[in-house]
């Protein structure tokens, strides 16, 4: 008849010991670590924003109040003539193109082209950029021609960068950039008050009460 080893408690203690310790160890590693890595990424991706954030601070300050032009004011400008080009194809349909290349290389007019389209016998063409837009009236059989230029101030084609109006891809892309870098910051800002005990639920509070009145403040606003 054999007798079964007895359990050394002892033994099975300490090993349950040791894995608690080496537990402990790999989530203070995995703290530390998480800590590291997000003060280094708030840190550095808030140095590349600072310029855009403060871009779209002040842009959002002066959208918000259109009266602030400080003292910057809207150029207008008006040309008449008639056009030394043709105004029609061969088939007889309106040679846009021609029409427009001949305005910008002749009277700088920039921009994209938003709409172009011919009534009556009068053609138009509407150029936008931001801050900027030219309309060009012409009859289509005279040739006779009206466009009006207005260029606004630095604070007006601002205004246009910030809601992206009038721009075109390339500054889309850095507006989700930016878009995106500010998450970022804002997510890194967050973990790391998780790291600071004597703050972190102070900060939490605070965080919690500006969710509640930014909520609370779109509801007033959208009733």
């Amino acid at each position: 008849m054999s007798t079964a080893a007895p359990i050394d408690n002892d033994s099975r203690d300490q090993e349950a010991d040791e894995v608690g310790v080496t537990a402990g160890r790999t989530v203070r590693a995995w703290r530390r670590w998480l800590n590291k890595w997000a003060r280094t990424v708030h840190v550095y991706t808030s140095m590349i924003a600072l310029l855009a954030v403060l871009f779209f601070a002040f842009s959002g300050l002066t959208l918000n109040h259109p009266t602030w032009t400080l003292g910057d004011g809207t150029d207008t400008r008006r040309v008449e003539g008639t056009l030394p080009i043709p105004t029609t194809r061969d088939d007889g349909s309106v040679d846009f193109l021609s029409i427009s290349e001949y305005v910008r290389s002749e009277y700088g007019v920039n921009g994209t082209v938003e709409s172009f389209d011919e009534v009556n016998g009068e053609g138009t063409i509407a150029y936008k950029n931001a801050g900027y837009s030219a309309d060009l009236f012409f009859g289509v059989d005279t040739g006779r021609f009206t466009l009006d230029i207005e260029q606004q101030g630095w604070v007006g084609v601002m205004n246009d960068l910030h809601k992206g109006r009038h721009t075109r891809s390339m500054w889309n892309l850095v507006i989700d950039i930016v878009a995106i870098v500010l998450i970022v910051i804002s997510v890194t800002g967050l973990v790391m008050q998780f790291f600071l005990r004597k703050r972190r639920r102070s900060a939490l509070i605070s965080a919690a009460v500006g969710v509640v009145v930014l909520v609370a403040l779109m509801l007033i606003t959208l009733r």
